[in-house]
């Protein structure tokens, strides 16, 4: 029925928009980065209190 399709659209539209999300969130938290320091930043990081 013609009166029908736009609930047909909007339906796909949020499939649409469920799957993209999804897929965007799985793909972002699949990676481990490692973080690399500097010799600057570690010394930064690995204070010694003397106190």
């Amino acid at each position: 029925m013609p009166q029908m399709a736009p609930l047909n659209w909007l339906m796909l539209f949020m499939f649409f928009l469920f799957i993209f999300f999804t897929f965007n969130i799985l793909n972002f938290y699949s990676f481990n980065y490692n973080i690399k320091f500097s010799k600057k930043m570690k010394s930064i990081l690995n204070y010694n209190w003397k106190w």
